[in-house]
């Protein structure tokens, strides 16, 4: 065995050259290059892509990537001039379609070739910063195609031309319009902007301006407002079948400045049929469009809502001014609630509830309600004749919405203050009359004020309910304690406390003389039973039930005031009386004997008695019989007096001057709650607190606060400083 040397070999370096055949990168892209034309002629199917792409691999590893590239933009470029020669050469109708059928061969031989160089777009595109495949073929597209000066005015003609006749009626194919706006959406969003979007606004602009100016000449409103609605929907619709989306707010705001914002004013004015008409005829439909198609537009519903004022304004000022409409409160304030109620109905159904317009309703009420300073009057009129009368039958649901009707007239009021005096009038008739229709809506009612205005504006009118309770517990009492009247005349008494209820002459009358006994027995129990008070009867404000018996022997119960009872019982004892008789042996003042006496002679139906001469007034020398005639199929009668419904003018203005003092105390009281936080205020703020604190009773004069501020300074409550006489300052 021989000894072997052991020899160890390590490569060090090793350099290997490929020899490329300098005709490589030609043969190479002329295989491409046929490939692609094979491809653009509609022979792909014998094509091998496997080999193709490692053919284009091979290309970009070896470094002919540029020659690739520049080879692609040759080829494609020269078929896409073949290609937009065919397209110019397609007549009429046709041209469109070979339009989108040429695109869509480019689209699928892009395809093709971008698989085949898909090796160049992911490397040695990125690496020089050159456009990519797909990008480059649409740009080729555009620059070769769309761009072609025999093809780009061409088509934006047709296409506008297409968008016309759609206009105008005629049925088009959507389906290719969509293809060609979808073509050059695809080449770009500035390509479809340049190349169609604006032209299609511009002339859109125009059709619109002159179609609107063609409407308004011979449409009403209302057609006219349908006729844009109808085109506004028509643009939204040609959006979705075929533009593109961003497009809608363009057009559509084209149709609204053309055809509503540059006819709006002559629109709401409209003779015959603008918005005045729509208002007065509720024409909800009508309505409700202008007001969707205002709101799309600057300035739209302002015009809408200020047109609307106006109007209401001038009808409200018209209902509370128009002295025929004033004679029967109840109606006046009837009309009120109807306006009230169409316009809700209208802002609700027509102008989607819009908080703007019930703003606008509701300032316009309170402007013209004011106007009429017996509004606060009238108001309680209506509540008193639907509590006396007007709610018989209804329900509690009905009954809460009329209350809260009659609340949000209130609201409106200014002088809220001369409403209570009212209100606590009518209220005060009602409980003493037991005329109520329900004790329920009374409270209600009451509630309903004393959450609007505070404790403090019902405190009183609470009062006279526990005044009702207490005088029912009090009479039990009487009765109790006094058996032996339980045959005669039957007694109800209703103790009062002052200053709760409406302040009421003290007068007095000669009752009948077994009356006036019964009234000084009940004078003794209370004044026995109560210490340190004082009874002062208030007979103008009584009623009496009186069994009567005329000729014939026909017998009848009647309801009557306590003044007609004092009349009645007179005859008694007499067959004939003349006026002054009856005003000398009852007391009862001229006025009111007039009026019970006219109640009981005059009224057909009501006639107990008779007087002569026979007159529809009572004078100072008629004589009064009674009536042996009288009949009634009804065995009770009620004998009401007759009564203005509203006051007279020096009841007015007596009542406007217990406002006017009751004021006072409230305006001081301000002024003091204002400079003892403030310490020192000049006048103009002390005006505008004080008025903003007192609104929610009425809106104070500044001449007034001026006189309450003077009386306070004088009563050295405040004082004036010595360098600015318009400052005040604190002093109690």
């Amino acid at each position: 065995m021989s000894n072997q040397k052991k020899r160890n070999f390590q490569i060090e370096a090793f350099k290997h050259r490929v020899v490329v055949d300098p005709k490589y990168a030609e043969k190479t892209w002329s295989i491409l290059e046929h490939a692609i034309h094979e491809i653009y002629n509609h022979n792909a199917s014998g094509l091998s892509f496997e080999e193709l792409y490692r053919n284009a691999y091979n290309m970009v590893l070896h470094k002919f990537g540029e020659k690739l590239y520049s080879g692609l933009v040759a080829t494609m470029t020269a078929h896409l001039k073949e290609i937009s020669k065919s397209i110019e050469a397609a007549q009429g109708d046709l041209f469109l379609e070979e339009l989108n059928r040429k695109w869509n061969d480019h689209n699928k031989a892009l395809q093709m070739i971008r698989d085949i160089l898909m090796y160049m777009d992911r490397t040695y595109i990125p690496n020089t910063h050159k456009t990519p495949v797909h990008e480059l073929g649409l740009n080729l597209w555009r620059d070769n195609v769309i761009h072609s000066s025999k093809i780009q005015s061409r088509l934006l003609s047709m296409l506008l031309e297409l968008v016309h006749r759609e206009r105008t009626g005629e049925v088009i194919d959507r389906g290719l319009m969509r293809n060609i706006i979808k073509m050059l959406m695809d080449l770009g969003s500035s390509v479809y902007q340049e190349d169609f979007e604006k032209p299609f606004l511009e002339v859109s602009a125009e059709f619109y301006m002159g179609e609107s100016q063609k409407f308004i000449e011979c449409c009403d409103c209302g057609d006219y407002l349908k006729k844009a609605d109808l085109r506004l929907n028509e643009e939204i619709e040609r959006v979705t079948h075929y533009l593109d989306v961003k497009s809608e707010v363009k057009i559509t705001n084209v149709v609204e400045k053309e055809m509503i914002a540059n006819h709006m004013m002559r629109l709401v004015h409209m003779e015959n049929s603008g918005l005045v008409n729509m208002l007065l005829d509720d024409k909800y439909e009508d309505l409700g469009r202008m007001y969707n198609l205002f709101r799309r537009v600057p300035n739209g519903l302002s015009t809408i809502r200020d047109v609307m004022t106006s109007h209401l304004r001038e009808i409200g000022k018209q209902l509370v001014t128009d002295a025929e409409k004033l004679r029967d409160p109840v109606e006046f304030v009837q009309r009120l609630l109807d306006e009230k109620d169409k316009y809700d109905s209208i802002i609700s159904q027509a102008f989607s509830n819009d908080k703007t317009f019930q703003n606008a309703l509701n300032s316009s009420f309170e402007y013209f309600i004011n106007l009429n300073n017996r509004s606060p009057e009238f108001i309680s009129l209506y509540v008193d004749d639907k509590l006396r009368k007007g709610l018989k039958g209804v329900s509690e649901e009905d009954v809460e919405i009329i209350l809260d009707k009659v609340m949000m007239l209130f609201r409106y009021l200014q002088e809220k203050d001369v409403f209570e005096k009212y209100y606590k009038q009518h209220l005060a008739k009602r409980l003493l009359s037991g005329k109520t229709v329900s004790d329920d809506a009374e409270r209600s009612l009451i509630v309903k004020l004393k959450t609007e205005c505070g404790y403090q504006f019902t405190s009183k009118l609470e009062g006279m309910f526990t005044d009702m309770k207490t005088s029912q517990d009090t009479m039990q009492g009487f009765y109790a304690s006094h058996p032996e009247l339980t045959d005669g005349p039957t007694l109800v008494v209703q103790v009062l406390t002052t200053g709760s209820w409406p302040t009421q002459p003290s007068i007095t009358c000669n009752l009948p003389a077994e009356m006036s006994a019964l009234c000084e027995k009940f004078r003794s129990y209370y004044l026995g039973t109560h210490t340190g008070r004082r009874l002062s009867w208030q007979t103008n404000m009584g009623t009496a039930d009186i069994k009567a018996t005329f000729g014939k022997g026909q017998k009848h119960e009647l309801n009557v005031s306590t003044y007609q009872m004092c009349v009645l019982m007179l005859f008694n004892n007499a067959d004939r009386l003349s006026y002054k008789e009856v005003e000398q042996a009852t007391g009862i003042p001229a006025s009111d004997l007039k009026r019970c006496l006219q109640s009981m002679a005059c009224v057909k139906g009501k006639n107990v008695l008779r007087k002569e001469p026979m007159s529809k007034d009572i004078g100072e020398d008629d004589a009064f019989f009674v009536n042996d005639k009288f009949t009634s199929k009804f065995y009770k009668v009620k004998i009401g007096t007759v009564v203005a419904q509203k006051e007279s003018e020096p009841e007015k203005q007596e009542t406007r001057q217990r406002v006017e003092e009751d004021r006072k105390p409230q305006i001081e009281a301000a002024i003091v709650r204002i400079m003892k936080s403030r310490r020192v205020l000049d006048h103009n703020n002390i005006i505008a607190e004080v008025t903003k604190q007192l609104q929610s009773r009425f809106l104070a004069n500044p001449t007034e606060i001026k006189k309450r501020i003077e009386s306070l300074i004088e009563r050295d409550f405040l004082e004036r400083d010595n360098n600015d006489r318009k400052l005040y300052r604190y002093l109690a």
